[in-house]
């Protein structure tokens, strides 16, 4: 009795006794909201999603700009010019004439989009100035203090009218899929962080079962030396143990692998030794998936997507449309005044008018346009049959998602007691071991069965966690809180 309560003593203590850490090593323990935190303001992945959005943010800046008044200035300061000319005379023949001038001209304008009608309304005014080196030395002054011009085309599609539509939605794709993005850091995050948690609780495992092992091969000697078990049970435990050593070498490099990997995705140091904090809440919701697929529709970049393509091949067709005859209106209309002093120019005016329509129309293009009309035509029709097919696949995988969801939490209860009830048995199957009252192959069970079920605990946590993300970056709507995931995303872009 002696011997066996000194052999379970020093059992206890070899369970219990924990590997020391070399000095001088930097650790932190780090939960996942930590690392979600840290992965959504340092990482690459969360960087390029910051940089997309700011291209769309400066693509509907200049959309909307566009359809403000534009102020132009131009001008030629100065245009010197000294060289021969061809000149036609009265009799039809040609000479050449030497020019020597200088000319400068400036004008200033007001630009305006239309949006109605697709045309530019412009409001100008300019000056012009003329210096002649010849003998005459003349100089002249041509004024318009304003005048209206109005550029329209006729018949052909107004891409003011298309882009007022196209463009909003496009920018809202943007910021949904930013959001998306977002959610999708979070989800690589989380595979980081329960990989190395994972690798951990292997390395843990392993080390656990290592000393006991050894432990348990020490005693099996003892007890061999004693008669009280075979040679083949002696052996089977120095099998275990030497097993158990390369399990643990085996699990300690992965574990370094994926601390690695967590490290640089969250851009942190390589002297930080990670400890993964195991998550002990999860949120207790179940989902319908009416609503999951409302909040999808409304919220997902998806929903948005399927807006602007089907706007896209809209407009592909009316430009198709457009391009079978052009017609073009110019008129300018206004007053302008000339003279050889600059004051008596803008004094003096006279009317400046002009009217131009500018036709064409394709009399002969061996049906060319028309072709064209029906290749976007055709087109429309391919992508109205995509986008039918993508809406159905999407709502079909996202009813896949919520069931799997609302089953991952009885699953994660299942395997938190499984865990528990393992860990219990293989105690209790080491104790009995020990007094001789089961074999090694029990033992060998029952530990493979605590292992598999810590794993399988670790990795429906996961699970859980990676589905929950995954529907928060579908809907982009957080279901424990009860509320929209949004941004103030003028902030963000001029950061």
């Amino acid at each position: 009795m002696r011997i066996k309560f000194v052999n379970n003593l020093l059992f206890i203590i070899a369970l219990i006794l924990i590997p020391l850490k070399a000095e001088g090593e930097q650790h932190r323990a780090i939960t996942l909201d930590e690392a979600i935190l840290i992965a959504r303001t340092r990482s690459v992945d969360a960087a390029v999603a910051l940089n997309e959005l700011k291209t769309a943010y400066w693509e509907y800046r200049t959309f909307r700009a566009d359809l403000l008044p534009e102020v132009n200035f131009n001008a030629t300061l100065p245009s010197y010019n000294k060289k021969y000319s061809s000149y036609q005379q009265d009799d039809g023949s040609y000479t050449f004439v030497r020019n020597n001038y200088m000319e400068m001209n400036g004008s200033l304008s007001v630009d305006q989009n239309i949006w109605a009608t697709g045309g530019t309304l412009s409001l100008n005014t300019s000056l012009d100035y003329l210096k002649e080196f010849n003998g005459s030395n003349l100089k002249q002054f041509m004024t318009v203090p304003f005048a209206f011009t109005l550029n329209q085309p006729i018949f052909g599609v107004n891409d003011i009218k298309w882009k007022r539509r196209i463009q909003p939605v496009k920018y809202a794709e943007a910021k949904a899929n930013f959001l998306s993005a977002t959610e999708e850091v979070t989800m690589n995050t989380i595979t980081y962080f329960f990989n190395l948690l994972q690798a951990k609780e292997n390395v843990a495992i392993a080390r656990q079962n290592l000393a006991n092992a050894k432990k348990l091969y020490e005693v099996a000697k003892a007890k061999r030396e004693m008669g009280q078990i075979s040679e083949n049970d002696l052996l089977q435990l120095k099998l275990n143990m030497l097993n158990a050593q390369s399990t643990l070498t085996d699990n300690e490099s992965s574990m370094k692998s994926n601390m690695f990997k967590l490290r640089s995705f969250l851009a942190m140091s390589e002297d930080v030794d990670l400890e993964p904090v195991i998550p002990e809440k999860v949120p207790s919701v179940q989902l319908n998936y009416e609503k999951v697929l409302d909040k999808a529709q409304e919220n997902n970049a998806f929903a948005h997507s399927v807006m602007r393509r089907q706007l896209q091949a809209d407009y592909d067709v009316a430009q198709a449309k457009g391009n079978l005859r052009k017609v073009t209106l110019y008129a300018q209309v206004g007053y302008t005044g000339l003279d050889t002093n600059i004051k008596p120019a803008y004094g003096y005016l006279k009317d400046n008018k002009v009217v131009e329509v500018g036709v064409k129309i394709p009399i002969l293009d061996w049906g060319k346009r028309h072709g064209q009309v029906q290749v976007a035509k055709s087109n429309r029709e391919v992508t109205e049959s995509k986008l039918r097919q993508e809406t159905m696949t999407f709502n079909q995988n996202l009813f896949i998602l919520v069931a799997q969801f609302n089953n991952q939490l009885a699953q994660l209860d299942i395997a938190e007691e499984v865990d528990s009830i393992a860990q219990k048995r293989y105690n209790t199957n080491v104790e009995t071991f020990m007094i001789g009252k089961i074999s090694t192959l029990d033992l060998n069970d029952s530990q493979n069965s605590k292992d598999e079920a810590r794993q399988k605990h670790v990795n429906q946590l996961y699970s859980f966690w990676y589905y929950y993300y995954r529907l928060r970056s579908l809907t982009l709507w957080d279901f424990n809180k009860n509320r929209s995931i949004d941004a103030d995303f003028d902030k963000i872009v001029k950061n």
